[in-house]
């Protein structure tokens, strides 16, 4: 299991320096369009690397620039007309275009004043500057340098006729150059993804799950796509871990996209997260789509085209997996990554079932941290230590141990010491008697989504009697009972509620336990005889001195930790 908190910057998957290096003649544009860009582009949040005219010095590009240009996400090449008379800047052209052909380095040229035809055919300022450099190859006495010399301009030559045969944009009397200028950052914005960049979390946890995501993603050993449910209960870190992975990886990917709380859209909102896929996959009419059917195929159409990365986060129903990705064949490099309660949700889609192309599908489980991470967790999101000090660690320790590894506890719980909304005696006190409202909202999504009454029910006898209880002997009673019908005990497991631990005991994490009875306990928070089950010695003594009339549901099963009431006839009974 993974937990992340939100404290160190991210800048890219491959640790890239700058968003974008400017390639320019200083004589033609450094102090007027070169500067308007540079600043635009710094206004928009987007690094980017301008030189400094004093390290423009000596006949070979200068290790700075080197660096800079191999740090970067993209190039503008500013051609104007007096670019190609500078050997500093056809070596930095020649440079960015390998880096084009290596890696995923995006070239955007400007021709500025120039034609395109003129920087491809070498002709004009450009034929002029390049024969300039030939007659100095010439002269050149020196047999070894003449040689590099002539190998160099054919270099350039070469990169002169590449860029003019990119898209780019035209900077002439035509357009306000401001218009333009915006125009370059807008396109920047887009093709570099820059709304998807944001703080990279730091990891807490096992980093396990971490490397396990990271072979699925590279795994290069299949020719096919790949899809990966990480699934786990409610709170355990599967958001934040996939969150994590995305914006690590999406880099290394020709399109991305995160669509995240999906159970919590509406049924009418399906058509609003189509878009948002669509629009990252770089569907140019995702706002004409008007209905889902129509954003299904378009989404079959868009995604066997190129390598593509998606995060489906919080699917509880496979219904919504028809509809975000339909029945199409994936690009075979593409890596699908779903969020679940359930582990068996991925299989029953649609896509599964065409089987017209091989697609792999890998489960990952979520489990809790251990007790020193959980303190930790708590003690980073409590104090901003990495540990207590030694006057809070035995009180912290109290409630790393209650939080039993759950990841949400652990941090609701610290915010609120932190926050100065309670102190750490209050938390205590508090432990075993109420749920926090912030973490029973969202464990309460598990048990809303259960589409019977009875497995909710199930559940809450359950977290009433029967944790640590033989699984047969707790399903004989509930059937006697008419409360579990025979897969209630499996519907409940595939929802990450309940699990079944060694001697085929049932297990369900204290929080869930607790959330269950307080449930049961909110039927009748002041009357405890008008409550449906009674587990507490008290309460039930309670009762029964006083001969409160009431049918309840009695105790039905013997309770290890001797908060029970226990009956030999598991029926309604009146008290």
């Amino acid at each position: 299991m993974v937990v992340l908190t939100e404290i160190s910057e991210v800048t890219s998957a491959h640790n890239y320096k700058y968003d974008v290096f400017i390639s320019f003649r200083g004589i033609d544009t450094r102090n007027n369009f070169t500067d308007h860009l540079y600043n635009t582009l710094k206004n928009a949040n987007i690094r980017t690397f301008l030189d400094n005219p004093a390290i423009n010095t000596g006949d070979e590009l200068g290790p700075e620039l080197v660096s800079a240009i191999e740090s970067s996400r993209a190039s503008i090449i500013v051609l104007s007309r007096n670019y190609a008379s500078s050997t500093w800047c056809l070596d930095e052209l020649v440079l960015i275009l390998d880096q084009r052909g290596t890696t995923k380095h995006i070239v955007i040229p400007i021709f500025y004043h120039v034609v395109p035809s003129d920087v491809r055919k070498i002709q004009n300022s450009f034929g002029d500057a390049m024969a300039k450099h030939k007659q100095n190859m010439e002269a050149e006495t020196n047999l070894e340098k003449k040689s590099q010399r002539a190998h160099k301009i054919m270099k350039w030559e070469k990169a002169l006729a590449d860029i003019a045969d990119l898209k780019g944009l035209d900077v002439d009397n035509s357009t306000p150059e401001t218009k333009l200028i915006n125009e370059i950052v807008k396109e920047i914005n887009s093709r570099l993804e820059l709304h998807k960049r944001s703080k990279i979390p730091k990891i807490i946890g096992s980093e396990s799950a971490i490397r396990q995501i990271t072979l699925f993603l590279k795994d290069g050993s299949s020719h096919a796509a790949q899809v990966l449910t990480i699934w786990g209960m409610a709170g355990i870190g599967k958001t934040h871990l996939a969150d994590y992975i995305f914006k690590l990886h999406y880099h290394d990917f020709e399109r991305s996209c995160f669509l995240k709380d999906i159970e919590r859209c509406p049924p009418n909102g399906m058509l609003k997260l189509q878009k948002h896929l669509l629009r990252d996959l770089h569907y140019r009419l995702w706002m004409d789509i008007n209905d889902t059917d129509m954003g299904t195929c378009q989404i079959e159409e868009s995604l066997p085209r190129e390598r593509t990365l998606i995060v489906l986060d919080g699917i509880n129903k496979f219904e919504q997996l028809d509809v975000l990705l339909g029945t199409s064949n994936l690009h075979p490099e593409s890596r699908i990554i779903i969020t679940s309660k359930s582990d068996s949700l991925t299989e029953k889609c649609a896509l599964f079932q065409t089987k017209l192309r091989p697609l792999m599908h890998k489960k990952l489980l979520l489990e809790s941290l251990n007790l020193n991470e959980s303190l930790e967790l708590f003690s980073w999101h409590a104090f901003r230590l990495e540990e207590p000090n030694d006057e809070d660690k035995k009180e912290s320790k109290k409630v790393a141990i209650y939080c039993r590894g759950h990841p949400l506890t652990l941090e609701v719980l610290g915010r609120s010491l932190y926050n100065g909304d309670r102190t750490l005696e209050d938390i205590i006190d508090s432990l075993g008697k109420e749920l926090n409202p912030d973490i029973q909202k969202v464990l309460k999504i598990c048990v809303d989504s259960l589409t019977y009454e009875k497995d909710k029910e199930l559940f809450k006898h359950i977290a009433c009697f029967f944790v640590y209880e033989d699984r047969n002997f707790t399903e004989d009673i509930m059937k006697a009972c008419d409360i579990c019908k025979s897969s209630g005990v499996k519907i409940l497991i595939n929802k990450c509620l309940l699990k079944v631990i060694s001697c085929n005991m049932l297990y369900m994490h204290k929080l869930f336990q607790d959330m269950g009875r307080d449930l049961v306990r909110q039927e009748s928070p002041k009357k405890p005889w008008k409550r449906s089950l009674l587990w507490q010695h008290e309460e039930c003594l309670d009762v029964l001195k006083n001969k409160k009339v009431h049918t309840v549901r009695n105790s039905v099963g013997p309770n290890k930790t001797g908060d029970s009431c226990k009956s030999p006839n598991p029926q309604r009974q009146t008290i």
